[in-house]
């Protein structure tokens, strides 16, 4: 965008939603002017579990998560999360902290 057509970004944003409706129509290379840098830390406590699954079952899996538009992955956690919850249900007992 040419440097005399672009929006004068708003000082402070209303919302989330706000921002969102920005960006969404406005490239962030357009503002490098305002930008800083910054330096920051992250520590990622997530936990992987592997289990066996068969071939044919693993590519059934895949291709169905395909057709969702998700990863296989997601595919599975949302069903092992789905049976659990059944499972424990009649027990009144919430196993499953999302």
């Amino acid at each position: 965008m040419e440097k005399s057509k672009i929006q004068a970004m708003p000082a402070e944003f209303k919302s989330l939603e706000e921002a969102a409706e920005f960006w969404d129509t406005h490239s962030l290379a357009d503002y490098e002017d305002l930008q800083t840098h910054v330096e920051f830390e992250v520590e990622l406590k997530s936990a992987k579990n592997y289990f066996a699954v068969e071939k044919e079952l693993s590519d059934t899996i895949g291709n169905l998560a395909r057709l969702k538009g998700i990863l296989p992955e997601t595919l599975v956690n949302l069903w092992l999360k789905e049976k659990l919850q059944e499972e424990f249900s009649n027990q009144d007992m919430r196993i499953i902290h999302t």
